[in-house]
């Protein structure tokens, strides 16, 4: 199979099922920016040193694998003719609230706003949160035109969260202090 098609050169791309839509449809975009996050986390994961770290942003890459499998068959009005794919569950929103408990729990308590800034590692996740964000910006936006899995959005916010206080790990885990921002137009 060669890796260009030119099905798309006039501006249109393909869902599973043969549905052809503009590559500015608002399901590409959603796919789309979540293929960006799934490859943030790729990059995050070549500065993580950390084993339980790396185990979960590959369990979450597998994850949003799923995820966008989802989005791209159940958005498509042409459906999948009878196949059948893995959906986000509550299990794996589950999975994500115990991370983020367990490494919580090892971090000092947050009381101030910090800095998106330390170890190259907490940098790329902190990049990844963004990113993050912006994909559930844009589910939320899809499921008002869509029934989405409500999982979907669950499971979105759950990982930005965890991607955050993983984040904050990282800077523990290597002694990089956390910058709060300095306010210097407001006195106190």
């Amino acid at each position: 199979m060669k890796i260009y098609t030119k099905t798309g050169d006039e501006g249109k791309t393909g869902f599973v099922g043969g549905e052809r839509v503009s590559k500015n449809d608002l399901r590409i975009e959603a796919t789309g920016t979540l293929d960006e996050l799934n490859s943030v986390l790729g990059v995050a994961l070549s500065f993580v040193a950390d084993e339980k770290l790396r185990f979960i942003i590959e369990k979450a890459q597998h994850d949003l694998f799923t995820l966008g499998a989802e989005l791209s068959w159940f958005t498509s009005k042409a459906g999948l003719g009878g196949r059948k794919l893995p959906v986000t569950t509550a299990e794996q929103v589950k999975e994500l609230e115990n991370h983020i408990d367990e490494l919580d729990a090892m971090l000092a308590p947050q009381t101030s706003f910090i800095l998106p800034n330390g170890t190259q590692a907490s940098t790329f996740l902190h990049l990844a949160r963004t990113v993050c964000r912006r994909t559930e910006r844009l589910i939320v936006t899809l499921t008002q035109q869509y029934p989405l899995n409500p999982e979907i959005i669950k499971y979105v916010n759950r990982l930005s969260d965890l991607l955050f206080i993983m984040a904050r790990y990282a800077n523990k885990e290597f002694a990089a202090k956390e910058q709060q921002p300095i306010y210097k137009y407001f006195k106190e």
